[in-house]
């Protein structure tokens, strides 16, 4: 046990002796004892010193805390009140701005109300003004209303004393007739009609007379309307052709990409292809018809070949018309030979080749041509004339309609000066310019041309009018005729170009088939589709017979 074990168990000194300690060791006990109390007061001053310094330092520090808290309070309220003196400017300064928005609503809205002010003293001026206007309308309207009540009774008063005038006039005319006035009225009317209607016929004879004297200014009115009811009709038969494809795929290689390949085609063929939703079909516009078998045949052979691009397209385009032109002047010569025509210039044998592909009403121009010089030399050897001159003529009158350019002029005058470039004879050539009366004939060629163009255009059939619609319209030209009351017969001749209709002798008159057979062509001019001209006649025939015994 340590000797300080004692002390630590609390006990006195003078118990040690008690307890059997050892004096000495009792001493040494009691040294250490003063020892440790020594060391313990050592440490309650040190420890009490420490609190004493430490109280004084919290007392500087809190003394020092409380300067430097006073200064940050005083730098506090300086802060503050700048900040203070700042928002109040801040607040001066919106303030401001507030009350000069509002001032100035203030001004727009008296600037309104003002304009509003203004624009009601206006109305209400208008409104007086129209007010005064209707005041004054008023004024007048009563004071013609009076007058106009004063001017009726007046008018009733005359209307009463006219009706008894009249009344009093009828009965003396009734005493002096033997007639009421129903009967006179309509022995008035009768005689009035009758009047009126041979005057009106006599006019319309006069006029008649008159319009043969300017029949040539009437015929061309006639052919005028005449074309302008069937031109569109021959425009779209005389310049499209229809080029036929097996499947429909071709149409995009013909379009090509992005559209070069059909343009290519149109620029080197002058002709516009019309590609559409028409199953196997591609549509060739154009009013040439030599151009349009160039761009045909060309198309024919792009498909054939099956290589379609736009340098393959030039090169096909290029030999189509290298071989078109050679046809043309093969044909030529061909006809030539088969008409035993002789001596005919180059470029005329090439014009007569270029018939091939031109038409006339639906007609073939070479075909139409051909068959005028065949007539035209028949009637010719029949008269005792040049058979072959005759042919020659006939073969060239309508040479003017393919000229290689298209000048201002009718194509028998053309004709004239192409066959006159030429070298034609003067007879052959008077003919070519007279078939359509441009020019004077001079020869008796001249009239057997005319005949046989006539001839070759008029008969059924030739002009590419299908039969079924031929016979249609001689039909109602009959069907048109027989509506007529009286009429009892009716007859298409001369291929519907005369209308010949039969009447009742005992139910039309004279001046009635006058009437009927102006009023059947009006008809006819109105209603119905017809070449050239219909001539309407009117029969009427009064047979009186008695037998004699």
């Amino acid at each position: 046990m340590s000797p300080l074990a004692p002390l630590n168990g609390c006990l006195p000194i003078s118990n040690l002796s008690f307890l059997g300690v050892c004096p000495r060791r009792t001493y040494l006990v009691h040294l250490t004892y003063e020892w440790n109390m020594d060391m313990m007061s050592i440490l309650v001053g040190v420890l009490a010193g420490l609190v004493v310094g430490g109280i004084l330092v919290f007392a500087v520090l809190n003394a020092a805390m409380k300067k430097r808290s006073g200064g940050i309070l005083k730098e506090a309220e300086v802060q503050a009140e700048a900040l203070k003196k700042e928002k109040i400017l801040q607040a001066k300064e919106k303030f401001l701005q507030l009350k000069e928005q509002h001032e100035k609503e203030v001004r727009e809205r008296e600037r309104t109300v003002q304009q509003a002010q203004e624009k009601t003293k206006q109305r209400e001026q208008q409104l007086s003004r129209q007010q005064q206007d209707l005041s004054n309308k008023e004024k007048s309207m009563d004071r013609l209303k009076e007058d106009m009540e004063q001017k009726i009774s007046g008018l009733d008063r005359r209307r009463e004393e006219t009706e008894k005038m009249h009344a009093k006039q009828v009965n003396l005319l009734e005493n002096i007739s033997g007639l009421n006035a129903e009967e006179a009225k309509k022995q008035m009317v009768d005689s009035l009609k009758d009047e009126a209607r041979t005057a009106a016929m006599s006019t319309i004879k006069d006029i008649q007379e008159e319009a043969k004297l300017t029949a040539n200014k009437e015929a061309k009115r006639i052919v005028i309307q005449t074309i302008q009811r069937v031109a569109t009709e021959h425009a779209v038969e005389n310049s499209v052709s229809v080029f036929h494809i097996e499947n429909d795929d071709v149409k995009g290689r013909i379009i090509g990409r992005e559209g070069r390949n059909i343009r290519t085609l149109e620029e080197m063929t002058g002709v516009e292809i019309i590609v559409d939703d028409t199953p196997g079909a591609i549509i060739l516009s154009c009013f040439d018809a030599v151009r349009r078998e160039i761009a045909r045949l060309a198309l024919h052979q792009l498909v054939k070949d099956g290589r379609i691009h736009p340098a393959r397209i030039e090169e096909v385009v290029a030999k189509t018309k290298k071989h078109l032109e050679e046809e043309i002047v093969e044909v030529g010569k061909r006809t030539c030979i088969d008409l035993g025509i002789h001596g005919l210039h180059a470029e005329l044998i090439r014009m007569v080749g270029r018939m091939k592909y031109r038409s006339s009403y639906g007609q073939n121009l070479l075909q139409h041509s051909r068959e005028v010089a065949n007539l035209s030399a028949i009637m010719a050897s029949e008269l005792g004339l040049n058979p072959k001159a005759a042919k020659r003529a006939g073969l060239l009158h309508d040479i003017g309609k393919v000229p290689d350019e298209e000048p201002e002029l009718p194509h028998a005058l053309l004709g004239l000066k192409l066959a006159e470039k030429f070298g034609e004879k003067p007879d052959v050539c008077n003919a070519i310019g007279a078939h359509h009366d441009e020019i004077e004939m001079t020869t008796l060629l001249s009239p057997i041309v005319q005949a046989c163009d006539a001839i070759s255009g008029a008969r059924p059939g030739a002009r590419r009018e299908a039969t079924e619609a031929y016979i249609k319209r001689l039909k109602d030209l009959e069907s048109l005729a027989m509506s007529y009351n009286g009429v009892t017969k009716a007859f298409a001749i001369q291929a519907g170009r005369e209308l010949r209709v039969m009447v009742e002798s005992e139910r039309i008159t004279d001046a009635q088939s006058d009437e009927m057979s102006m009023s059947i062509a009006d008809r006819i001019m109105n209603e119905m589709t017809y070449p050239g001209q219909v001539k309407i006649t009117v029969i009427r025939e009064k047979r009186s017979v008695a037998v004699a015994k």
